[in-house]
């Protein structure tokens, strides 16, 4: 048995991560988290999987996602469809500015202001991108494919359309990681391809291509490493990769590392709040496994520890996620 160890208040956030790990509560579970990733990060035989759920985008995380994926910290990610229409958004020179959550909502229906808690948009400036995309589509039609392959070509397209400007999307274009949409029509870039869809345009995600594809992924490697910020779809859709592996392989016996950032807690019965430990018995995670779940809103978790990874000097040799597509 260890002593804990008072945190020492210092400007490296690095140190006082490492710090923190020695303490207790949630602040030791962020501060063991980077220590993981950095595991992760270091084993080079892992590849990393990032499910991405939560208004992250409007709430000012993409500089952060982008950090990662240009330092190499991710190989794949998997987000809901909501977080990577406002990555292209931002891109576009749509914005999502300060509100407040006190406010009459009746008051922005009428003015077409739409509110993600304390985040403000113009509807009329979403439906601009909506059909962006449909005319997108159009232009690449006729299109069937998984969502990765339609994004991978939307990321180009993005690159010249703003040049000046850079998003997740684009940067995974870029370094060739792939980004899964596994549930895309569930936000306002299916209603773009409805609206596609609608015109005539033959375009067709093939969901189903999503989850042969990253399960291939994830069967090529040696060792996988998962990251979920939040819950939801995202997570599901990475952990079942290795219920997908043992069918085929008996031998594959889950995640070699995990981490998880939710406010979700496990006694409601939800998978955003489920414990690895729980993963365990559907073979998800390994037993020995190195897990850490953070119990803090994601957006104080996630730009401590990115900084973390970078104040630390953490560096990875460029790892293609998308080697199996």
């Amino acid at each position: 048995m260890r002593p804990t160890v008072p945190v020492k208040p210092c400007d490296h956030v690095g140190e006082l991560l490492e710090g923190m790990s020695r303490t207790g509560f949630q602040g030791r579970k962020l501060g063991e988290s980077l220590m993981v990733w950095r595991q992760m990060i270091e084993d080079s035989d892992c590849t990393i999987l990032l499910g991405l759920s939560g208004a992250m985008i409007p709430a000012g995380m993409q500089r952060c996602i982008v950090d990662l994926i240009q330092h190499h910290y991710v190989d794949v990610i998997v987000s809901t469809g909501a977080n990577i229409f406002h990555d292209c958004c931002e891109q576009l020179g749509i914005h999502h500015y300060l509100g407040h959550h006190h406010v009459d909502d009746e008051a922005l229906y009428k003015e077409r202001i739409d509110r993600i808690y304390d985040v403000f948009a113009y509807e009329e400036e979403f439906r601009s991108v909506d059909r962006k995309f449909a005319d997108f589509s159009e232009g690449i039609a006729p299109f069937k494919g998984s969502s990765a392959r339609f994004l991978m070509m939307v990321g180009k397209w993005l690159i010249s359309e703003a040049p000046d400007r850079r998003s997740v999307l684009s940067t995974c274009a870029e370094e060739e990681v792939p980004v899964f949409v596994p549930a895309l029509c569930d936000s306002s870039i299916g209603i773009g391809l409805l609206i596609a869809r609608r015109r005539g345009v033959q375009v067709d995600i093939d969901q189903l291509a999503d989850t042969d594809e990253i399960a291939r992924v994830v069967e090529g490697a040696k060792k996988t490493g998962v990251i979920y910020i939040g819950g939801g779809v995202p997570k599901n859709f990475i952990q079942q990769t290795e219920v997908i592996a043992n069918i085929y392989n008996p031998d594959a016996k889950g995640h070699d590392y995990a981490i998880q950032f939710t406010t979700d807690a496990p006694h409601w019965g939800g998978l955003s709040g489920c414990t690895f430990e729980e993963a365990i018995s559907w073979g998800k995670e390994q037993v020995t496994s190195p897990r850490v779940q953070c119990f803090c809103d994601a957006t104080i978790a996630l730009p401590l520890v990115t900084s973390g990874l970078l104040s630390l000097g953490v560096t990875r040799a460029r790892k293609r996620g998308g080697r199996a597509l």
